[in-house]
């Protein structure tokens, strides 16, 4: 079941002194997410992914376009209820503790009085907070912010949880605890939706992703169906600090270490490197595939996009 419907939204803002220029920030986004999905929306800054996330919550208003969230109209009061949201740059009243913001924010999602104090520890202990609920925010750090923010987030037990960049200011421990995170709240049947450029957490935790580049979405897919479209390659080590001329003239990105040369190239190549080596006496040492990384095939799309933009103009 659909629990994201993106139904054409699309944002054009009006720019300019006397603001009469129209700058397309959201070009018609089509996009459906189902029900547990961790789902990942990438892009470099300035691509859309918050104006989306924005639009979806109700921030700004679309200039054309629709969406359907939990099988309802995004409008709905009753979906808001049931919705979960960190955005990328989260400001709190300093002089509240965590305790207290989290005890504020119940109020405003409509948690029970009763349930309050035990679902606060709870999100608090899930974060990494529980030993500094009594300080004040002023006095957080900017990852310690980010964790509050996440704890309000998931504070009302929402089904549906968006998060705007959630990496942000964490140390590598911070990411992983978040990353961990994420995936007990899909193993509690959640779908969470989050936006980041940091794409090793990315392929790491996401079911799915969409890349999305000059407000325009360039692809959709699972991680392994979308890196392998990209060329294959594979690494050849053999024994020597020498490279032939014939294996640079295929194309290979050759390292010298020790007394062992790595080349990768791509795998059609494979056959024409082995018989380079052969002529030239080369002791073979192995030969092994090289995995395709999300990172590596989104600079592909990436550069596909600025090619196509420059030829169109």
């Amino acid at each position: 079941m659909p629990v994201i419907e993106i139904l054409g939204l699309e944002k054009t803002y009006l720019v300019g002194f006397w603001r009469k220029r129209p700058k397309r920030a959201l070009h018609p986004l089509h996009l459906t997410v189902e029900e547990g999905e961790v789902f990942g929306f990438l892009g470099p800054n300035g691509a859309g992914k918050t104006t989306t996330l924005k639009l979806l919550m109700g921030l700004v208003f679309p200039t054309s376009g629709s969406a359907r969230l939990l099988g309802r109209d995004w409008t709905d009061p009753e979906v808001k209820a049931q919705i979960g949201f960190l955005p990328e740059q989260p400001y709190f009243y300093d002089y509240l503790t965590a305790h207290e913001l989290l005890n504020y924010y119940g109020q405003l999602s409509g948690v029970p009085g009763k349930d309050r104090k035990r679902r606060i520890d709870e999100v608090l202990q899930r974060v990494g907070l529980t030993d500094v609920k009594g300080v004040q925010l002023r006095k957080f750090s900017k990852g310690m912010l980010q964790r509050a923010g996440i704890a309000q987030a998931i504070l009302h037990d929402p089904k549906l949880v968006f998060f705007d960049e959630p990496m942000s200011g964490l140390d590598p421990m911070g990411r992983r605890e978040v990353r961990d995170l994420m995936e007990q709240l899909k193993h509690e049947g959640k779908t969470v939706f989050f936006s980041t450029h940091i794409l090793s957490d990315a392929e790491a935790l996401c079911d799915r992703v969409a890349i999305i580049h000059q407000g325009e979405l360039r692809s959709v897919g699972a991680v392994a169906d979308l890196t392998s479209s990209v060329q294959s390659k594979v690494e050849v080590i053999w024994q020597g600090r020498e490279v032939p001329p014939s294996m640079k003239a295929l194309g290979a990105e050759c390292h010298v270490t020790g007394d062992t040369v790595r080349a990768v190239l791509a795998e059609s190549q494979q056959d024409a490197a082995i018989d380079a080596l052969r002529r030239e006496r080369m002791r073979l040492i192995a030969i092994t595939p090289v995995r395709t990384s999300l990172e590596e095939y989104f600079i592909e799309k990436l550069q596909q996009s600025e090619t196509s933009v420059g030829s169109t103009a």
